[in-house]
């Protein structure tokens, strides 16, 4: 074990009895794993566990702490488990925490895995906010308001398949961007496509048989283009500086439906030049994304886990196209002037390591990147590390430094959380975030 700070400078472990209930360990204390292993986390890291964020207990894995006295590390025995942390959104987690998991253990749901410890009178983690921005804060939900509005607007609309959808993420999967139409602010989502030309680890809406379970079903009847710009429009007439984006969790690839969102553009265009229309997306049909472009789309963000080819396709395992897809997608939309981001799924230990930086930079640089989003990467890190190889997870130089490496290489690239609306674009990037100034 590597020690960065002072042992009796650092919390407390925590674990959980059998009945879930927490408690900070009298003795061990808190280790985190940024990817060179199990180590004393860096007081610079270490924030007050974010309001909104959940405590999440990990099944058939043990406890492990340091004791301060020998500083090594110690396996809990027992009837007890190891905990971990689900931050709120808008933050990034920095460590993973440190188990040992029992030769049953289940894979993890899909949810990215946090640190933990007590420390005075508080929990804490390791972790940064990557986006001052309030639109998901859980406490701004009220859920009566947004129950009253979805059963008013279905109603209003009982046909429409895509509004029919949004309640249902509202409702019962708690999905606060859908949440955020039916209170009619910030950004609409619009969710179109039941297929996927992709095979993600991660895929929230479809996991395969033996696998974890998926977080939520998969739209099953995709709306039409008229349904897709009944909510558009409505969303972009009565809310200032309104963003509505295709590609949802609750969906597949919206590109497969290319002709559709084509059309659904043009009739948002036909009747209205306001709000920001914008693609979640693999990126996966760059004339897909031209005809878009052609259309009115205004910004598109790429997801991916990395720049480096291999490692890309051992996650999202693309059945019918490349890598080279991706990027030229990226350039035919700053071909037509829009406005690109990368939504960086990280995870710490691999997209902080020197071969992966220099391949974002490339990316970054070829293709003119002018946003990153920092979002966890939503995966047991046991499968994750044995899905890439245990070679390309290791020392890297953390992501706030990454982040700042990025930054200083190209002083116009903006870090966030959340897609903005074109009247920002051209905004200049606040610093870069780290856990002092959260």
């Amino acid at each position: 074990m590597t020690q960065d700070t002072p042992l009796l400078d650092a919390p407390k472990m925590v674990y959980a009895d059998a009945q879930g209930q927490l408690y900070d360990h009298a003795h061990l204390l808190m280790v985190g794993n940024a990817g060179r292993g199990p180590e004393v986390v860096p007081s610079n890291e270490l924030v007050t566990v974010p309001r909104g964020s959940d405590f999440f207990t990990l099944p058939g894995r043990q406890p492990v702490g340091v004791d301060p006295d020998t500083g090594k590390l110690e396996v809990m025995d027992g009837p007890y488990t190891a905990v971990s942390v689900f931050l709120a959104p808008a933050w990034v987690r920095l460590r993973h925490p440190v188990y040992a998991s029992r030769d049953n253990a289940p894979i993890l749901p899909l949810y990215a895995y946090c640190a933990l410890g007590f420390s005075g009178d508080q929990f804490v983690t390791a972790g940064v906010r990557v986006d001052p921005e309030a639109r998901q804060d859980p406490w701004i939900f009220d859920l009566s308001t947004i129950n009253a509005n979805a059963e008013k607007r279905c109603g209003e609309s009982p046909t429409n398949q895509m509004i029919q959808q949004l309640h249902r993420c509202a409702i019962e999967y708690g999905c606060r961007a859908a949440q955020n139409y039916f209170l009619g602010r910030w950004e609409a989502p619009l969710p179109t496509s039941e297929g996927c030309n992709a095979a993600c680890l991660g895929c929230i809406s479809l996991q395969p048989p033996g696998s974890c379970e998926a977080a939520q079903e998969r739209v099953v009847k995709a709306p039409s283009a008229e349904e897709i710009a009944e909510v558009a429009l409505e969303h972009i007439h009565r809310v200032e500086r309104a963003v509505v984006s295709f590609g949802q969790g609750c969906e597949g690839e919206p590109l497969l439906r290319g002709d559709v969102l084509v059309e659904s553009i043009r009739q948002i265009r036909q009747q209205s030049d306001k709000g920001t229309i914008h693609l979640n997306s693999n990126a996966s049909l760059p004339m897909a994304v031209d005809r878009m472009c052609q259309a009115g789309l205004q910004s598109l963000r790429i997801s991916m886990n990395s720049a480096v080819p291999d490692t890309y396709n051992r996650y999202y395992r693309p059945r019918s196209y490349t890598f080279d897809d991706v990027q030229e997608s990226g350039r035919t939309l700053k071909r037509h002037g829009g406005f690109l981001s990368v939504n960086l799924l990280v995870f710490p230990g691999v997209n902080d390591t020197e071969p992966e930086l220099q391949a974002l930079e490339r990316f970054i640089d070829d293709l003119g990147v002018d946003m990153i989003q920092m979002r966890n990467l939503n995966v047991d890190p046991e499968a994750y590390t044995a899905l890439l190889g245990a070679d390309r997870v290791g020392t890297g130089i953390g992501l706030v430094a990454m982040m700042q490496r990025l930054r200083d290489r190209f002083p116009h690239l903006r870090f966030g959380y959340f897609n903005p609306p074109h009247q920002t674009f051209a905004d200049s990037p606040e610093p870069v975030p780290t856990p002092a100034t959260c």
